[in-house]
């Protein structure tokens, strides 16, 4: 007797095959109705190349029962995946680096004799600091004159984010949090500059274009619409043109307030060497698997974890500070780390068909470990959040954390109550600790080197 299936709730749209979870397991069966365009994915080259290239993970096909029998063809296990993010939660550079490979796929499939059939930046992840396509039935066989079914899919999920964030505002990206199908072409043609509408230019073309022919085939016949032809060449041209569009879309990371948060530290060198050193001892004592570094601001102390080959999602609410850690990762080539841009006070929630389709961030959870590094005051003080809200939204976090405790005496705090009344009088060390009681036991708990400041690792009663 098979042990239980799950489908997940985001696989439901495609009649190609789902992905269903068995004994901690994602499975991935494929119906009978891709069978043809699967044993061209796999017997005609794409498969080879786009594995080979880290562009596509990589699968193998697995005696697992389907899970439903009647539609099966075949049933595989794909590379696993450490964390499962969204576009919403990418720094500007994730989202260019993911379109960029989208383009290249969609490329290499031509070359193969296949079409990518969608360009939904869902299918696509961060593995060890690279974009990689998840979904293997994102191909079909290419027809000769057929469109790209996936150009409208393209410009909502990845063009239109990407010129509002590099041409109006980094945190339009947030749109994407809305609009679960990318951004509709004609509100971002509303909302770019005037010049960008003129000439021939990339956005002029995909977005204002594309958003008026949009509205002008809107209400004809499905006849008129599905008339058009476009040669192999063609639309490879139209894939060169959308890389070079999105090439030439640029963001500067500068200018928000925590973005140069440890140039502006009271912290000396030493102090910040020696706080990354109790950090250390702390995460190899609590041995996790995988680690949240929550409030990680660059990630600089994110890489105490992955130094020591502990998978780590290290967010934060500044598209800055994330852009600068993601950078720095693709000049260093390190792994086992994930920059994410975070709210802790309105995390990713569930959204989708039933809001099932894209879990929350809570959802992908609990961690092994989760650090909270001069974070706490931001909750306690900027947000009002008590200190007894934390402690429990940490312990369903993780089964351990580290947490740093920031007295009123520290500069950092002292910045944050210049402009507001102190109405908090349990914000002390004390306070933090019957507060956090409730939830954790103490394990450990030094003081850092040179400043005022307090390290807690704690376990989860």
């Amino acid at each position: 007797m098979s042990s239980r299936s799950d489908k997940l709730g985001s696989s439901f749209r495609d009649p190609s095959g789902f992905i269903f979870k068995r004994d901690d397991k994602l499975i991935r069966q494929v119906n009978l109705a891709y069978q043809k365009e699967y044993d061209r994915l796999m017997t005609g080259g794409l498969y080879e190349l786009l594995t080979g290239k880290g562009m596509l993970v990589s699968h193998s096909e697995t005696k697992e029962a389907p899970a439903e029998k009647a539609l099966a063809y075949k049933v595989i296990q794909p590379q696993q995946i450490p964390f499962i993010s969204y576009p919403y939660e990418w720094s500007f550079s994730q989202l260019k680096d993911a379109a960029l490979l989208t383009l290249e796929v969609a490329r290499l499939a031509l070359s193969k004799g296949m079409i990518l059939k969608d360009a939904s930046a869902y299918n696509i992840q961060f593995v060890d600091g690279k974009p990689v396509l998840i979904d293997t039935l994102s191909f079909d066989t290419y027809r000769e004159g057929a469109l790209w079914d996936g150009y409208r899919q393209f410009c909502q999920h990845f063009l239109a984010p990407l010129a509002l964030a590099s041409l109006v505002d980094i945190r339009l990206i947030q749109l994407l949090r809305v609009y679960i199908d990318g951004i509709p072409l004609d509100l971002a043609s509303q909302l770019l500059p005037g010049k960008t509408k003129v000439g021939l230019s990339g956005l002029a073309l995909h977005i204002h274009m594309h958003a008026n022919m949009q509205k002008q085939y809107a209400d004809k016949p499905e006849t008129q619409t599905t008339s058009l032809a476009m040669s192999k060449a063609a639309q490879i041209n139209m894939l060169n043109g959308l890389t070079k569009t999105v090439s030439e879309l640029k963001w500067e990371p500068k200018g928000t307030e925590w973005g140069e948060y440890y140039s502006a530290t009271n912290y000396s060198d030493d102090s910040l060497k020696k706080k990354g050193a109790i950090v250390a001892k702390m995460i190899k004592k609590a041995a996790p698997k995988n680690l949240w570094d929550l409030g990680a601001n660059n990630g600089l102390f994110s890489r105490e974890g992955s130094k020591q080959g502990v998978f780590t999602v290290a967010s934060d609410i500044d598209p800055v500070a994330v852009e600068k850690d993601y950078l720095a990762i693709k000049q260093t080539g390190e792994k086992n780390i994930l920059p994410l841009v975070l709210d802790l006070t309105n995390p990713s929630a569930a959204i989708g068909w039933s809001n099932r389709e894209r879990d929350s961030f809570f959802q992908r959870g609990p961690a092994d470990l989760v650090m909270a590094l001069a974070l706490i005051h931001h909750l306690a003080i900027s947000n009002n959040v008590p200190l007894g809200s934390v402690a429990e939204m940490l312990a369903a976090a993780g089964k351990w954390a580290i947490v740093e405790f920031v007295p009123k005496s520290d500069s950092q705090v002292k910045r944050l109550l210049a402009t507001r009344k102190d109405i908090f009088p349990h914000y002390t060390e004390e306070g933090l600790e019957e507060a956090f009681s409730t939830w954790f036991k103490i394990e450990d708990k030094e003081k850092v080197p040179g400043s005022e400041r307090t390290l807690y690792l704690l376990k989860s009663k």
